[in-house]
């Protein structure tokens, strides 16, 4: 076995769960839990967006390294299969059983295809989005099957077996999994996309048992991007024992350049997430507190479980979530079926101005981002923070300025040498504003954010009062007129700077803070000595508790 780089920190154990886009829950139910006979361990919402739900599916109970997620967003459009993202999940089933599942699974109507990996029969089926499921008949470590299982005990699956990643560079992955994670290099073989190769976690023991404990990786330098929706696997989580050693991962990992996130509390796990060379998000999850921490073995998945922070608000959130029917318990949850909002515009709003996407699908999201971006730049990397920001209840959308310019002078110009093209950029923002509104998503549901330019911008937009957003960030900015006046009614602001930014002086800054806190917004203005014209760790911690805020408040 490979030794981690840091002999203080245990090598991970192997694959944790993995979290999945679906859109029917119902389908999803009836896939998991009645033609792969898994256990629906726990029913709770998705944290950043507690509208929807957040389905698991497992072992008996829940143990790591069984777990699939879904995150249902009812009429979601499909994604696409691409590099940058997991293309499938393996389950481990008995060898000796190759036979019943071919036979449950075509006898059930599914297509069904079959091939040789490493040695071994692999069956591969789509569930009901489209996600590639796949069988791979080799004896594991058994798992506390499910004894209400339709599936007999001698051929229940055996928890996870693999993971499969497209992507542009298996160097990319291996200096991560083996580098800085621990785990061994199994081997090579040809696979139809292009050379597979296989990665192998630590296991629970010295001896290297487990369940799910590898990670395939198939390299193909010419393939294109994935593109994410309905049956895309979000991220994929690895095990670690406790909060000491992800403690040390996290110091590793931010050391390594990796950018992962601060430790997030799951209730079931404690989480952190980062992205490797090719763009797959891995999360690294602890193995406590684990399902039965808030409900006895015996009645997991039979009840909406919520964390102590929604549970005043549980009336409000039963009424938004669709109804769904648990068929092993008979159990019916939520009270009344979602509304599907229109669908939403990709591309060009009423002002005919081009905008980028990304994020949840406009119909399904009750939150949304308007990004904007600096003099010079453009859309498409403004719109890049949404992978570091990794909050899946927000739609994000990114407008692009003509010229890459929002206006022409400083921002510390006379403003009449700013306009009319000021006036125009502030009108694109209402213009966004109203096809959200359209879609259902108020402005006070909105976060205004922007990076230098286009942080003066969303200032200048929100002091002005043109409406009453949920919250504004501020990445290297400051107003461009300080003479607004009039109520901001609590305005959650984040702003951000340098001491020695040479385009945004930090007296201005300050002023530009003052003004809004007089003015009744609540700012939280911080200084990065050494931070320069650009955007650090912290700053986007900070803009993620307030995009999380205004997610928490729908």
């Amino acid at each position: 076995m490979n030794p981690s780089p840091s002999g203080s920190i245990s090598p991970v154990q192997g694959l944790h769960h993995v979290t999945v886009m679906a859109s029917d829950p119902q389908r999803n139910i009836d896939f998991y839990t009645r033609v792969l006979g898994q256990r629906m361990v726990k029913v709770t919402v998705n944290f950043d967006d507690p509208g929807t739900y957040h389905l698991y599916y497992g072992d008996r109970t829940g143990q790591p390294g069984t777990i699939m997620t879904h995150f249902p967003w009812p009429d979601a459009r499909r994604g696409v299969r691409g590099n940058g993202e997991v293309v499938a999940t393996a389950y481990s089933a008995p060898t000796a059983s190759y036979d019943f599942w071919l036979g449950r699974l075509t006898g059930l109507g599914l297509e069904v295809r079959g091939s040789q990996r490493f040695g071994h029969k692999v069956l591969t089926v789509d569930d009901p989005d489209g996600t590639w499921v796949e069988l791979v008949f080799e004896d594991g470590a058994p798992v506390e099957d499910w004894p209400g299982s339709p599936v007999p005990h001698e051929h229940a699956l055996r928890g996870f077996h693999s993971v499969t990643g497209w992507v542009r560079d298996t160097g990319a992955v291996r200096e991560l999994l083996v580098g800085q994670l621990g785990l061994t290099e199994v081997g090579t073989e040809d696979d139809a996309q292009g050379p597979r190769t296989r990665f192998r976690g630590s296991g629970d023991d010295d001896g290297g048992t487990g369940v799910g404990l590898y990670v395939d990786v198939v390299e193909r330098p010419t393939g294109a991007r994935g593109s994410f929706g309905a049956g895309s696997v979000h991220h994929v989580a690895l095990r670690t024992r406790d909060d000491e050693q992800q403690a040390a991962y996290l110091g590793q990992l931010t050391a390594a350049g990796y950018r992962p996130t601060p430790v997030q509390d799951r209730q079931y796990f404690h989480s952190i997430y980062f992205r490797e060379g090719n763009g797959i998000l891995f999360e690294i999850a602890t193995d406590a507190p684990g399902f039965p921490d808030d409900e006895p073995v015996d009645e997991l998945g039979k009840h909406l479980r919520l964390p102590t922070w929604y549970e005043a608000r549980r009336p409000t959130i039963e009424a938004h979530l669709p109804r769904i029917v648990s068929p092993e318990y008979g159990v019916t949850l939520g009270t009344r079926n979602l509304e599907t909002a229109p669908a939403g515009v990709e591309e060009t709003p009423a002002s005919g101005i081009q905008v980028f996407t990304a994020g949840r699908p406009l119909g399904q999201a009750r939150v949304a981002a308007i990004l904007l971006h600096g003099r010079g730049a453009s859309a498409q990397d403004i719109l890049s923070l949404e992978t570091e920001l990794n909050l899946s209840a927000f739609t994000y959308l990114a407008p692009q300025a003509e010229g890459n310019s929002w206006y022409p002078q400083s921002f510390l110009a006379p403003v009449e040498q700013n306009q009319p093209q000021l006036d125009a950029a502030l009108a694109t923002i209402d213009a966004l504003l109203a096809e959200l509104e359209a879609q259902g998503i108020g402005a006070q549901n909105v976060v205004l954010g922007g990076f230098s330019q286009g942080a003066c911008l969303a200032l200048e937009y929100a002091s002005r009062n043109r409406a009453r957003l949920g919250g504004v960030v501020a990445l290297s900015g400051a107003l461009i007129t300080l003479g607004e006046t009039g109520d901001l009614g609590g305005l959650p602001v984040f702003m951000g700077n340098a001491p020695d930014d040479a385009h945004i002086p930090l007296d201005r800054f300050q002023a530009s803070a003052e003004l809004l806190r007089s003015r009744g917004a609540a700012v939280d203005a911080r200084v990065f000595p050494g931070l320069g014209h650009a955007i650090n760790a912290e700053e986007l911690d900070a803009m993620r508790a307030l995009m999380q805020g205004v997610a928490g408040q729908v």
